[in-house]
């Protein structure tokens, strides 16, 4: 996911005016997103971040966004239909009943979901309207063009979308009644959109928490097992969706959920991750800098990973207020690039800063920007201890 804070103010307002079907000013939001876009880059390219994107700032969420692109996706005002009871569960949060009421108290009571507009599968999914897909495509560019880093290399850039996976989680389907046929129409049109991100010359990153989180949350009720066979479905959804791009022009980012809590049941990396090395992408982002994943290092040095695989941990937490010294950042990585060798590996965030739009940062704006900074810093100290340059994306 992208490293981004949550969209300004003004924009923001703008985007809840959106979601809502309130009446606004379209000229003004197109102008006010075009330069919340070159901002957010530039801030990027200030850091010392040489893979950048947009910050998903034309986007209430990762997921939600689809409803505005997809035919048969529609929304209801949160609790209008009922969602299914795992989709908002996490099983480690069940376990603590005093933290669960401190995330309660904190949010006012009740939840971001009960007052957005939720959406839910409808009728056949189709792609349907190309022009926000095609106006982030612009603006991305568009900042690109101007936010060059100071030593004239070119800036590489890459644009996220949700995988047909983790889209069975959010946008529950109220129509096929099967699962499976479900994953296998949004993998048919998400596939236009993953092309387009390509065709444009972005990479395109697939923010797939479905091969994650979902074990914990929406599918807590299967088995391990039962669960990977979800997990290699959607893979092969994913796989189809993708085949006409280049496994090198892609990366796939998988998490266990973008929240402080216990993840005391998240599964392990190394469960999943023969699944992940079947994904056509060639990088694989993951947590790695979250104190119940920063062990899973040591699960690699013996697993198998395919020659043509880059890996992408990450070594900022985006859920917490410290900022990782540029050593330690530096200390991580080299503990990958002693694994798959110092070229098949890329410093990356844990998850993106800014999930939902509308939600409170878990993380205060000031301090997303010193963490990027301190993960550029320490990509640069690796890279002066072991190879030549590599990349610190957000």
């Amino acid at each position: 996911m992208s490293a981004a804070c949550r969209a300004p103010p003004d924009l923001l307002a703008l985007l809840g005016a959106h979601e809502r079907g309130e009446a606004f000013d379209d000229v003004a939001f197109e102008t006010r997103l075009a330069d919340a876009v070159r901002e957010i880059v530039a801030k990027q390219v200030a850091c010392g971040i040489d893979s950048v994107c947009d910050g998903e700032q034309s986007k209430m969420s990762y997921t939600f966004y689809v409803r505005h692109r997809l035919s048969g996706i529609d929304a209801a005002p949160g609790g209008a239909l009922e969602r299914p009871p795992q989709t908002g569960a996490h099983r480690d949060i069940a376990d603590h009943p005093d933290f669960a009421e401190r995330l309660r108290a904190a949010r006012g009571g009740t939840s971001w979901f009960a007052s957005a507009a939720v959406p839910y599968c409808t009728g056949p999914v189709a792609y349907r309207d190309r022009r926000p897909l095609e106006r982030d495509l612009a603006n991305l560019a568009a900042a690109c063009a101007v936010s060059q880093p100071p030593q004239g290399s070119k800036i590489e850039a890459f644009m996220n979308a949700a995988s047909p996976g983790v889209l069975t989680k959010f946008v529950p389907d109220r129509y096929y009644n099967d699962e499976d046929a479900y994953v296998e129409a949004l993998a048919d049109a998400l596939r236009e959109e993953y092309e387009a991100i390509h065709r444009a010359g972005f990479i395109l990153q697939i923010d797939a928490p479905d091969l994650g989180s979902a074990r914990h949350n929406q599918y807590q009720h299967l088995s391990d097992s039962e669960f990977l066979r979800i997990a290699e479905r959607n893979i092969a959804a994913l796989n189809h969706a993708t085949r006409n791009i280049p496994p090198e022009a892609m990366r796939m980012h998988i998490c266990w959920g973008n929240y402080e809590g216990p993840h005391t049941h998240d599964i392990p990396l190394a469960t999943v991750f023969d699944t992940c090395m079947r994904a056509r992408p060639s990088g694989l982002l993951f947590e790695a800098a979250n104190p119940r994943h920063a062990h899973e290092w040591e699960d690699l040095k013996t697993a198998k990973i395919p020659d043509d695989k880059v890996l992408m941990p990450g070594m900022i937490d985006s859920t917490t207020n410290f900022v990782e010294h540029p050593r330690l950042i530096a200390q991580r990585l080299t503990l990958y690039a002693d694994i798959v060798g110092r070229e098949r590996v890329i410093a990356g965030a844990d998850c993106g800063f800014a999930t939902f739009a509308a939600q409170q940062n878990a993380v205060a704006p000031s301090i997303v920007w010193a963490k990027l900074a301190a993960l550029a810093e320490g990509a640069g100290i690796a890279s002066d201890r072991l190879w030549g340059n590599r990349k610190a994306s957000a």
